[in-house]
């Protein structure tokens, strides 16, 4: 019957495996190792800022001047807030997103229709805004006649327009007109002390406008960065009538002045300038500071945390370099959003729990990602006059850094798993292929070393016996195995012509003696022939003993009961049958004489002796000394049987204990020698938890052979169950 073997996979394959696995592993704990340092950075970034907040707070703590109420009237202007918006205006010339601060609107000029006759003053609307340094403005004008700008005419008061004037950075006062030549995109140019001509022929491109028709008149949406004011941050607005085509007379100027008789500049104020004044000087690179009221207005703001990333331009690389470079540093970042993907936040509003929490008086942070402005740690700090919290510190401040280090990391660690992968992946190969190799050549002559009809060919490997690895110790196991297969073999082979030789001397005897048995008359004569066929019987008897003793040996052991016994007390009595049954040699015992004790089968242990003394008597002269003695140590006793005779050849020092193994012939008469009897000495000792051992005499003329046996340990007290 065929058995089918199921062929799994090869060792290559499961040695590439295993390591795979362990590369794969290795990286994921560099990973948490990695996710645990940005923790503690971010952690402690949060911290830093927390402090940066508290320090700000400390100089506006007991300041509640700093916050009253918007807008302001001092002396005698009414002073306009540049409110805070959350999302840049898209400059349409409509009002639909302007609807946050819509209802903020301050109105200029008259209440009532002008007279037709009369220059009166025309109405506006105007409420202003601020985003990343701009300022916008929506101006809702009530004009009946509209008047644009001709393109032939280089004057730019000849028609409605929009004035505006401020402090340059060097100091000096600046106009600027805002025209329309018809309704869309407007233009605003530099302009004289006259307000007639512009200054330059180009316009101002940083301002920004649009004009649209209204029922009533029309409406005016422009931006200006806060670059072009001076330090005061500081502009003044008024917006310029013209009715008639024909003559394009200036029928009327409306400004944010209460009166005509003052300068129409430094009428707008932007947030609360002493509280800028007193952090503007505290911003750094990537952070963005903002102060807020307890109404959450922003009544202060510098810097900001989006990263602006700068290029080197005397090391701007090549564009193929510069596409590999994106793509490569791309990867880390991708395969950690891949990993942290469910650990961010991605709410719209963040800071509304921090601010929320930091009006209550509790500092707090919290860490925030967007696919717009990456990662932020917003930090909020509340501000203290008199136990009651009037504002709020808002540090907002990117990771760049602590991404940039994250994403080196991990791209080190991606790197270095890439590179380990393929060094590991070939040399894993080379020493699978190496090993598959040696373990296949070793099989091949081990499967060699049998023939087809189960006769060993050779009784020893020469593949791999040399090596110092499991695989030598397997060439060498499976060697040895062959040796003693080998000479059981030739044991086997030799049997069945060695027990007819044997056998054969004994049946004769006993068919001599029954035939002289059967013709013999007298009685002392068939006595004599009845012994010699009795004698037959038991040399055969003997010869089926010693090989049924072998057989069965171990099993008979296990059901031996042991006990404690005097070793040197049986020893002495056992020498003493000795000197009596075997009077053609001399017994002597050398050793210790004290009391030696020892948990043993005594029948087996005198079974040991037997085969001992019988192996001495065997190969020693007659009248020849056999010495048998015994030493002790800390744990275990040592008995010797000595003879004189011939030595042992050296080769089978280390298998003469085996079965079947017999190295010498007696020389005290031709009785059979199987190699069983030091095969029963071994067993036995083993039994016992000993060993046994055989040596030449060092003068060359005998042989001792050892059996060490372990003492019996006396239990004290404390080692007595309980």
């Amino acid at each position: 019957m065929t058995m089918t073997v199921f062929r799994g996979p090869r060792l290559a394959t499961k040695l590439f495996f295993l390591m795979s696995m362990a590369l794969v592993v290795i990286p994921w704990f560099s990973y948490l190792y990695l996710k645990e340092m940005e923790g503690f950075l971010v952690d402690g970034q949060a911290n830093a800022q927390l402090l940066t907040a508290e320090g700000i707070s400390t100089l506006l703590n007991g300041r509640p001047d700093l916050f009253y109420e918007l807008p302001l009237s001092p002396e005698g202007y009414e002073q306009l807030y540049a409110h805070p918006l959350t999302t840049p205006i898209r400059i349409d010339g409509k009002n639909n997103d302007w609807e946050e601060v819509l209802d903020y609107n301050v109105s200029f000029g008259s209440q009532e229709p002008a007279e037709s006759s009369a220059a009166g003053p025309n109405q506006f609307h105007l409420v202003l805004g601020e985003h990343n340094d701009q300022v916008y403005a929506l101006i809702q004008v009530k004009d009946d006649t509209l008047v644009f700008r001709d393109r032939n005419i280089l004057r730019l008061d000849l028609s409605d327009h929009i004035r505006i004037t401020f402090t340059g950075q060097a100091g000096e006062i600046r106009n600027l007109v805002i025209t329309m030549t018809e309704p869309g995109v407007t233009t605003a140019y530099t302009m004289d002390d006259d307000w007639r001509y512009a200054i330059q022929g180009v316009a101002e491109n940083r301002v920004q406008g649009f004009m649209t028709e209204t029922p009533d008149g029309y409406a005016v949406e422009f931006r200006m960065p806060l670059v072009l004011l001076g330090s005061t941050k500081h502009f003044g607005l008024a917006v310029v009538d013209v009715d008639s085509t024909e003559t394009r007379a200036i029928q009327s100027i409306t400004g944010t002045l209460p009166s005509a008789g003052r300068e129409a500049f430094g009428l707008v104020l932007l947030k609360s300038p002493e509280v800028l004044r007193i952090i503007e000087g505290l911003g750094y690179s990537g952070a963005n500071i903002q102060v807020i009221d307890a109404q959450r207005r922003v009544r202060a703001e510098v810097g900001s945390y989006s990263a602006q990333p700068s290029q080197d331009p005397t090391s701007i690389p090549s564009a193929w370099y510069s596409k590999v470079s994106a793509a490569m540093s791309q990867i880390p970042d991708r395969l950690y959003r891949l990993i942290d993907v469910g650990l961010r936040d991605e709410s719209d509003t963040p800071e509304d729990g921090v601010i929320r929490e930091s009006l209550a008086g509790r500092p707090s942070f919290q860490r925030h990602y967007t696919q717009e402005e990456g990662e932020t740690i917003i930090a909020a700090y509340p501000i203290i006059a008199q136990d009651t919290t009037i504002g709020t510190v808002v540090l907002k401040q990117n990771t760049d850094r602590i991404l940039e280090l994250r994403r080196d990391g991990l791209g080190r660690i991606v790197n270095f798993s890439v590179i380990s992968l393929f060094i590991f992946a070939a040399l894993i190969l080379a020493f699978s292929v190496r090993l598959a190799r040696r373990i296949r050549k070793l099989g091949a002559e081990a499967t060699s070393a049998i023939d087809k009809y189960g006769r060993l060919k050779t009784n020893q490997l020469r593949s791999e016996t040399n090596a110092g690895d499991e695989i030598g110790d397997l060439a060498r196991g499976i060697s040895s195995m062959l040796a003693r297969l080998h000479q059981h073999n030739q044991f086997l082979e030799n049997m069945p012509r060695t027990l007819r030789h044997e056998i054969n001397n004994p049946l004769n005897t006993l068919s001599t003696s029954l035939q002289n048995l059967e013709s013999e008359t007298s009685e002392s004569g068939r006595q004599k022939y009845l012994e010699s066929a009795k004698r037959g019987v038991q040399r055969i008897s003997m010869i089926v003993q010693n090989l049924a003793d072998a057989a069965n040996l171990e099993d008979a052991l296990d059901a031996e009961e042991f006990e404690v016994i005097d070793i040197h007390q049986l020893v002495e009595s056992y020498l003493s049958n000795c000197r009596t049954s075997h009077p053609d040699r001399v017994f002597e015992y050398r050793g210790t004489q004290r009391e030696v004790l020892s948990e043993v089968s005594d029948y087996r242990i005198e079974q040991l002796l037997d085969k001992l003394i019988d192996n001495a008597i065997d190969f020693s002269a007659v009248n020849s000394t056999i010495t048998v003695g015994m030493t002790t140590d800390a744990t275990s006793l040592t008995l010797f049987v000595t003879n004189h005779g011939p030595l042992i050849p050296t080769n089978m020092l280390d298998n003469i204990f085996d079965s079947m193994v017999s190295a010498r012939v007696s020389n005290s008469d031709n009785r059979l020698h199987f190699g069983i009897g030091l095969y029963v000495v071994r067993i036995i000792a083993e039994h016992h938890g000993g060993t046994v051992k055989a040596a030449n005499l060092q003068n060359g003329n005998g042989v001792t052979i050892q059996v060490t046996l372990p003492l019996y340990k006396r239990q004290s007290h404390a080692d007595m169950p309980l």
